[in-house]
């Protein structure tokens, strides 16, 4: 086989693959094998006409497509792979000679990965953000958690103020026709969670259990749904029950029931703790993300577009798979969020960008830093990935993901491993 390679503009490149006579001769042979019994030749058992009778009858090309297809599989693969070069897309094989006898010439053209051309990513200056955990915030946790530990009984008696739970049944209008999705019975509302649209909550103060209230309320111009957006909208409301939350007091026998901890004290310093690492973790995160921002920045790499189109379709399933947990596909979604796959498809273009951006410019530093990943690293990633699975044979599991997705753990941490080096080699400002 001999292989001329061409550079085209655009991260195209062009092979020009000489297949020799003889293995094209072998590749018309097993068409034959494989396709002789389609063929019906008068005194002959389909399947057992002699090659060149088909050939006599059919026209000498008769085999030659399969032929084809048979070279290109075994030829295609070995050119890329000698020649060092990394498709993204499949080619476009066009035949420039073809014989009986003849070698076999064709033409592959192909997009390949784009060459990046760095800029400075030693170095780079950045902020890293400081986070300090305030003492409202830990009040606020410990709320929420008295929130979650409340009784809630009926009110027998008065009215709903803010802060009570209304039992309602609702049913919505607009221009005096009931719309899908505005009707419920028996639903929990509790007043002043801001949780329905407007001032709807608010036109319940003052309400008797069993008395009907009409409640008039714009929706969002934004709200999602293009027969809702902007649009006045009437619920004739029905106050069926109203409940209210005794909330425990915070001292040291309420914190035993909640926690480890024995005091008040201690529990807040836990939850201040707690904030403290989230804090952490957020300000490390986002230094990444600044060093990797800055980085791509100075880099230059132009982005094929079939590069996109596949980390757009990428994402496409993953929002497919997180709708499919919770019940919904993606012609629900598209109808409940006023959007078409041509508007997510629009929307997601920047973000998958980004992710070609960042993935080709972190694995030219891989390469150029010669950032590796042993077996071993892989192996105990692999470990960790099993403690989350949880069952006895821990190392089996482990064993048994290196086979399934070993080269993904691999790809994941030498991107890691690129980005740890980045901050390391960056400058910190204050």
């Amino acid at each position: 086989m001999n292989v001329k390679v061409e550079k085209k503009e655009n991260n195209m490149i062009k092979l020009e693959v000489t297949v020799p006579a003889e293995q094209f001769t072998e590749a018309i042979k097993k068409a034959y094998s494989k396709e002789a019994k389609k063929f019906n030749i008068p005194g002959f058992r389909k399947g057992k006409a002699p090659m060149h009778l088909i050939e006599k009858m059919y026209g000498e090309g008769v085999f030659f497509e399969d032929a084809i297809n048979i070279c290109c599989d075994a030829t295609y693969p070995q050119a890329i792979k000698e020649n060092d070069i990394k498709v993204i897309d499949y080619p476009q094989i066009d035949i420039v000679e073809i014989g009986k006898g003849k070698d076999l010439v064709y033409t592959a053209e192909v997009a390949v990965e784009p060459e990046v051309e760095l800029g400075e990513y030693k170095g780079v200056e950045v902020t890293k953000p400081v986070y300090t955990v305030t003492d409202e915030e830990v009040e606020e946790r410990v709320k929420a958690v008295v929130a979650n530990n409340a009784k809630v009984e009926e009110k027998t008696e008065g009215t709903v103020e803010n802060g009570d739970i209304a039992v309602i049944d609702f049913k919505g209008y607009v221009d005096e026709v009931a719309f899908e999705g505005g009707e419920a019975t028996n639903f929990d509302l509790e007043i002043g969670s801001g949780s329905f649209i407007d001032t709807f909550e608010e036109q319940l103060v003052g309400a008797k259990v069993g008395e009907e209230r009409e409640v008039n309320v714009v929706f969002p111009a934004e709200y999602g749904r293009e027969e809702l957006n902007g649009k006045k909208a009437k619920f004739d409301v029905k106050i069926n029950a109203i409940k209210v939350k005794e909330m425990p007091e915070v001292n040291d026998e309420f914190v035993k029931t909640v926690s480890e901890f024995e005091t008040v004290a201690d529990y807040k310093n836990n939850i201040k703790a707690e904030l403290e690492e989230t804090n952490t973790k957020k300000a490390e995160r986002e230094l990444e993300e600044a060093v990797i921002d800055k980085t791509c920045e100075n880099a230059k790499v132009e982005i094929p577009e079939v590069m996109i189109t596949r980390e757009t379709d990428s994402m496409i399933k993953d929002l497919e798979m997180k709708l499919k947990y919770q019940g919904l596909d993606l012609d629900t979604y598209y109808k409940y969020t006023n959007n078409t796959e041509e508007k997510v498809r629009e929307y997601m273009k920047e973000t998958a960008s980004k992710r070609v951006l960042t993935d080709l410019v972190l694995n030219k530093i891989a390469t150029v830093e010669n950032i590796e990943v042993s077996s071993e690293e892989v192996l105990e990633k692999a470990k960790e990935y099993a403690k989350q699975y949880g069952g006895e044979d821990l190392e089996k599991t482990a064993q048994a993901l290196v086979q399934m997705q070993g080269a993904m753990i691999s790809a994941d941490l030498r991107i890691q491993k690129v980005v740890n080096f980045l901050v390391e080699n960056s400058k910190v400002l204050a």
